[in-house]
């Protein structure tokens, strides 16, 4: 069942790339001239840039070499390229089916289409490109996102909570070692009591991380009460057990469907990733039977990486729940999309007695480019009677 799945994700995801791509090549033949010399060239090229992210991929998993990364580097800058040429040429192309009909292009272009095509295809490449390099400088820069929350309950003689969350680091051949350091240098200057991760650590290859050792980085972390995470969906793709183990290795306490009890103080709950089922075959655990035996009156804080179904922590007495996932569509205009399909796309919401905050995260998942918000660090102090 878990080769069939896997096979069912990527034939999916490999259909939509390979017809987006298709799509645009067609498109973009169209302002080059059937004799012109250039055009095999340009399809050489395009289909070479079109299959580095794929092929990078694949050569990853039997030996990391420069060569692949330099792959799955070229190739995931082209998947913000594609994704905001097509964004253009479907634009364009709308504008062009309503003139059909209604005629409103300027005499300028209608009199010249084949001028007015070369103009519109080199105003296109150039915003396109402005955007993904302005994109990928907004990775570089992280944000410090503060929250006090006020929890009506004791814990323990504590007054107050300092958490540091990170979620969705994605470590891998894009966001390596530096960035890790920077990740962990940033969270230790906050002073946390706490650190909390929700998921998503590792990108779905862990070859590089393991290669680089990325993760010996994150053992400089300093908090009180220790490091804790749950799985994202990630670490299934690419394979949770090597994944768990590693990061255990690397002090960060895995909470999989399970609860802890922190000094008798505060209650940390962890669960399973969603895409548990569908990439390991194993069905997580209801709320209901993960906190059966757990103290409520004590502040109760967990962890989910997917935020969906936020009504089981509200009817189960969860104080706070952390999430992560969305990036918040990372790609500007996806974040209005990932607003539709989730209650709380990014930031804070309360309901009833439960509070909620879903980060944006602060690494990326495909293009090192963020055009929607700055990658986050989450400080959330929580208080308590």
């Amino acid at each position: 069942m878990k080769t069939i799945n896997y096979i069912i994700f990527f034939s999916i995801v490999f259909g939509i790339y390979s017809l987006v791509n298709f799509y645009i090549l067609r498109r973009a033949l169209n302002v080059l001239p059937e004799d012109s010399s250039y055009r095999t060239a340009f399809i050489f090229f395009f289909i070479l840039v079109v299959s580095s992210f794929i092929a990078g991929r694949i050569i990853e998993k039997f030996s990391v070499t420069v060569f692949s990364d330099l792959l799955i580097w070229i190739g995931s800058f082209w998947l913000a390229f594609m994704f905001y040429f097509l964004l253009s040429l479907l634009i364009i192309d709308i504008l062009r089916m309503i003139n059909h009909f209604i005629g409103f292009f300027p005499a300028f272009i209608t009199n010249d289409l084949e001028r007015a095509k070369k103009v519109t295809a080199l105003v296109v490449t150039a915003v396109v490109t402005f955007t993904v390099i302005a994109g990928h400088i907004n990775t570089k820069f992280l944000s410090v996102n503060k929250l006090t929350i006020d929890l009506h309950k004791q814990a323990g003689g504590l007054k107050e909570l300092s958490i540091a969350v990170v979620s969705d680091i994605h470590l891998g051949t894009i966001y390596g070692k530096k960035h890790a350091a920077k990740v962990v240098d940033t969270i230790n200057s906050l002073n946390p009591d706490l650190i909390l991760m929700p998921g998503d650590i590792i990108d779905e290859d862990i070859a590089p991380v393991l290669n680089d050792n990325i993760c010996e980085e994150l053992v400089r972390l300093k908090a009180k009460y220790g490091v804790f995470a749950v799985t994202g969906n990630h670490e299934y793709i690419g394979g949770v057990r090597t994944a768990v183990d590693y990061l255990t290795k690397n002090n960060i306490n895995i909470i999989s469907d399970t609860s802890i009890t922190i000094d008798d103080k505060f209650v940390l709950v962890g669960r399973e990733d969603r895409a548990s089922s569908q990439f390991a075959g194993i069905n997580r655990k209801s709320l209901k039977e993960i906190i059966k035996d757990v103290n409520t009156s004590l502040p109760v804080i967990m962890l989910d990486h997917q935020p969906f179904g936020l009504e089981e922590a509200e009817i189960n007495g969860i104080d706070l729940q952390l999430s992560g996932h969305t990036h918040h569509g990372q790609l500007w205009p996806a974040n209005y999309i990932t607003s539709k399909i989730y209650e709380v796309s990014f930031g804070y919401l309360q309901k009833g007695k439960t509070h909620y905050y879903v980060s944006c995260g602060v690494g990326g998942w495909g293009p090192p480019v963020r055009t929607v918000n700055r990658p986050e660090i989450v400080e959330i102090i929580l208080k308590f009677e």
